[in-house]
């Protein structure tokens, strides 16, 4: 069954990226030399390093490890993509005619543009309709496998916001940022006593980050927990430390 996933490397305070360039947020012709980028390339590190996504992109060298058997499963598992517009401006020339994608990609947007095919298999359709058409168009060009939001954090907060995301995979690097684009926070669309509930199901502690499974189980009411004045347990036992 094809599921909607997402992979995203974060600080240890939360940060995918450092702080958006105030002056001109849009302007991705200049993101290497900008704020983002120094935050983004430390919790990337794991995965530029290892061997597998080296390969992918066409570079050599990189370390066979755990970390490098992670992003091979990543890739093997996606039949097609969903990014923002600001990704697919950020990357279009750094990937070159062979993308590391190697399948459909489905880029949010608000700026109607054509298809473009490149080498690989891989193609960027351009869609104008929201993240939920996207990921529908995704899913239909899957076949058997999952659909994978490739980023954004803005688009994975919209993902998961509409209720489309079905697996989380954060990939946490021993580093705190300090400032930078937080992967979670208010752009979730939460109410006051709603949350949105996750079931952690792999952990793999590595040198260099810590990759956490989640299967996403949708949105739920908060309600006020007296068990630590009465004493008595109501719902699934718990314990705390």
């Amino acid at each position: 069954m094809t599921k909607v996933t997402a992979q995203m490397s974060v600080s240890l305070d939360g940060c995918y990226t450092g702080p958006r360039d105030a002056a001109n947020p849009q302007d991705m012709s200049g993101w290497m030399r900008g704020p983002e980028a120094p935050g983004f390339f430390r919790v990337t590190r794991w995965a530029v390093d290892a061997t597998a996504w080296r390969e992918r992109q066409g570079f050599a060298g990189g370390e066979q490890s755990v970390d490098s058997e992670i992003v091979a499963e990543t890739f093997a598992a996606a039949g097609a993509y969903v990014m923002g517009r600001r990704m697919f401006d950020a990357g279009e020339v750094p990937w070159g005619a062979e993308p590391p994608f190697r399948a459909p990609v489905f880029v949010v947007t608000h700026r109607p543009r054509a298809v473009l095919e490149r080498e690989g298999g891989t193609s960027f359709t351009f869609v104008t309709e929201g993240v939920g058409r996207a990921v529908e168009l995704a899913r239909a060009a899957a076949g058997a496998k999952d659909v994978a939001v490739a980023g954004g954090g803005e688009l994975l907060r919209q993902v998961l916001a509409a209720g489309l995301l079905d697996q989380l995979d954060l990939h946490i690097a021993p580093v705190l940022l300090g400032d930078g684009q937080h992967l979670f926070g208010p752009g979730l669309d939460l109410g006051a006593n709603e949350g949105i509930e996750l079931v952690p199901t792999r952990v793999v502690d590595t040198p260099g980050v810590t990759h956490l499974r989640y299967t996403v189980t949708g949105r739920s009411k908060l309600v006020l927990d007296d068990r630590g004045a009465s004493g008595d347990l109501v719902g699934p036992a718990t314990t705390q430390r």
